[in-house]
């Protein structure tokens, strides 16, 4: 297997069946979804290592939460060591496994399947369906939203997660590929998925996790400050793919790129805000307090047809990371 045949069967399996549901299965059980295991594995660590919050703050928390780190990162690519050495005595089995473990990592289709039921509501005029669909997919509260405010909510899920969901994947994947074959590929995605699991789950700055998520937190800013920076560009060359203007979505690039309190994270919703004409951000409420963030883009206000023209973006930006990955490789 080539890195372009296992890429390519990645996302067709993607684009065909979306997020697997269930696990792989390994004779008469099923090894469950790699990310729901890492997922268990770090909450089974954060109940061992920090019992009850344990200690509130200092450094005490910062090496628990460091150990988490070491722990989660030392299991997962032992568990993706073992899958694939088991597989090995086959060559088609290897190659198989090395395809799976690339297209469970990608949430590609998964971010236009759990938005889409949100526009749909809004363009059915079911505002507490669309705020319903919506919570599904985001930690804000979606109780006092209005209709921009839902529709602008949903197309920032997908232009933040579109980062470290698909594109990010696809550099780790060519990295590791590089380094490493097939097996390096699996490592390295699979290495930067439990780095991500453990910042969703982990990397907080409230009471309870901001020392003890602290290592979580800065490993994915670490690990997604290449990809997002490569990814904003990729987004707006995609956009000029689609006849949107490169020069006006790369000018909001350049200039909001950096208004978050995360170094990476602005970087999707920036390019997206640029290459739609749209203005994003501004704030959200969470637990009832609002948490205020800078506006993104000069645009207009986002409304429902935009959560489909930014599905149509994020599908021109996995194309265009895909045949650069694959031309980075030939070279």
């Amino acid at each position: 297997m080539t890195f372009p045949l296992t890429l390519s069967l990645a996302l067709l399996l993607d684009a065909l069946l979306g997020d697997p549901q269930r696990g792989l299965p390994v004779g008469p059980h099923e090894l469950p979804h790699p990310v729901v295991g890492i997922g268990r594995l770090v909450a089974f660590l954060e109940r061992l290592l920090y019992p009850g919050g344990g200690p509130s703050s200092g450094g005490r928390a910062r090496a628990r939460g460091l150990l988490l780190c070491g722990a989660t990162l030392l299991l997962t690519g032992t568990a993706v060591g073992v899958l694939l050495a088991a597989a090995a005595w086959r060559p088609w089995l290897l190659a198989a496994v090395q395809v799976y473990l690339l297209y469970a990592a990608l949430a590609w289709r998964s971010l236009k399947d759990e938005t889409l039921p949100v526009a749909l509501a809004l363009f059915r005029r079911d505002l507490p369906g669309a705020r319903n669909a919506l919570s599904r997919v985001v930690g804000r509260d979606t109780a006092p939203l209005g209709t921009a405010d839902v529709a602008r909510a949903a197309v920032e899920t997908v232009a933040e997660n579109s980062v470290d969901g698909v594109l990010s994947v696809i550099f780790f994947a060519a990295l590791g590929w590089r380094l490493g074959g097939g097996t390096g590929m699996a490592l390295c995605v699979w290495l930067f998925k439990a780095a991500s699991t453990l910042d969703s789950m982990v990397g907080y700055d409230n009471p309870r996790y901001h020392d003890f998520g602290r290592a979580s937190a800065r490993l994915d800013d670490a690990l997604n400050f290449l990809p997002a920076r490569f990814a904003g560009l990729i987004i707006v060359l995609a956009g000029g793919c689609l006849g949107h203007s490169p020069f006006a979505a790369l000018r909001v690039f350049l200039r909001d790129r950096k208004k978050h309190k995360s170094p990476n994270s602005a970087h999707g919703e920036s390019a997206f805000a640029g290459v739609l004409g749209l203005s994003l951000g501004g704030g959200a409420i969470y637990g009832g307090v609002l948490e205020a963030r800078p506006r993104l883009g000069d645009g207009a206000v986002p409304q429902p047809a935009d959560i489909l023209r930014a599905h149509k973006l994020l599908d021109a930006s996995t194309a265009l990371s895909a045949l650069l990955a694959i031309a980075l490789w030939a070279f």
